[in-house]
């Protein structure tokens, strides 16, 4: 099977009616699967939305039937106690049969700040995340009851009493050589947002041979190429700050002020602009050839789904198999 293609329910820039609508559309439409943010802020003012993930995938799971779901990604580690998301993992693989893979990550500051546990250096987080990762592995065991005590978690006499029939996969998010060797020594799914094949590498190398290899691309697609750039700089001109940086700034305004100096022509370069087909497959190519195996395009703008949708079934998806298969 070629390189599969993904859509993003984006919870920043879309409400939850919308999500699930847009999903169903996606699901119709041909896509061949489906991934979800999980944040608690947008990135920036102008995207105006950030309902809950997990209720959301939910609905999205009752409104489909067909389309696979992952979280990419949510934190264990924070907001959410672990012992919780294995709990809300199970029931959602459950309600979307089988349809479901839990994408942990370590998380942002933009989200995670809001329970007032401060922010840890990086490899404090990976310490956390590790810990989160190992106490959901043993509650997806299902194997009598949960008992931990880490240096950041513990769990007392935990147990899932509704575990799905099919267990829920587990992807990591890795940035670097650490977390891809975390992912492959202990997931199922290989996470990243950029086009790197040493992570591919580190991540198959540390056990993850053969499993899933799953990135992340934006798109801004209309028919008027300049308002499709403009529209990605208003909502999009942070994704060029990095992941290190990203991961570190406390809300919206933050990220306004560090993206202040990007002009309409870096987002340009940066992310495929219009309605040019070519132009997409390009740049998804980057990341078939470092060894992605699923690869879910963001739409940029909650109100432009639909026609995005349309040109997906109609142009992109017959170009798309014919460049990747699936």
């Amino acid at each position: 099977m070629g390189m599969q293609l993904g859509y993003t329910m984006m919870t920043e820039q879309a409400g939850p009616k919308d999500l699930v609508r847009h999903v169903v559309g996606a699901e119709e439409a041909g896509f061949d699967f489906a991934v979800s943010s999980d944040h608690y802020f947008p990135w920036l003012d102008e995207m105006g939305h950030s309902p809950n993930a997990w209720v959301t995938l939910g609905a999205a799971a009752q409104a489909t039937s067909r389309i696979p779901f992952m979280t990419y990604v949510t934190c264990p580690t924070f907001r959410y106690h672990p012992a919780v998301v294995a709990q809300q993992a199970a029931t959602l693989q459950i309600l979307s049969d089988g349809r479901f893979t839990l994408g942990i990550g370590a998380g942002e500051n933009l989200n995670e700040h809001v329970v007032g546990g401060g922010w840890p250096a990086a490899d404090v987080r990976h310490e956390r995340i590790v810990e989160a990762l190992t106490i959901i592995r043993d509650l997806f065991d299902g194997e009598g009851y949960t008992n931990f005590r880490g240096e950041h978690f513990d769990v007392e006499s935990a147990k899932l009493w509704d575990l799905p029939e099919k267990r829920v996969p587990i992807g990591f998010a890795a940035g670097g050589k650490q977390a891809a060797t975390i992912a492959g020594e202990l997931a199922d799914v290989l996470i990243a947002t950029d086009p790197m094949s040493e992570l591919v590498e580190q991540f198959e190398s540390a056990g993850g041979a053969g499993k899933p290899k799953v990135a992340q691309m934006p798109i801004s697609f209309g028919t008027d190429k300049a308002a499709a750039v403009t529209r990605a700089h208003s909502l999009f001109r942070w994704f060029g700050l990095g992941w290190k940086v990203n991961a570190e700034l406390p809300g919206p305004s933050a990220f306004d002020a560090a993206s202040s100096v990007v002009r309409e022509d870096d987002v340009e370069s940066s992310i495929p602009c219009g309605d040019d087909v070519d132009a997409v497959i390009k740049a998804a190519k980057e990341y078939a050839d470092a060894g992605f195996t699923h690869l879910a395009l963001v739409q940029i703008g909650g109100d432009q789904q639909a026609p995005y949708l349309e040109w997906s079934q109609k142009s992109l998806m017959p170009a798309w198999r014919e460049a990747f298969g699936g």
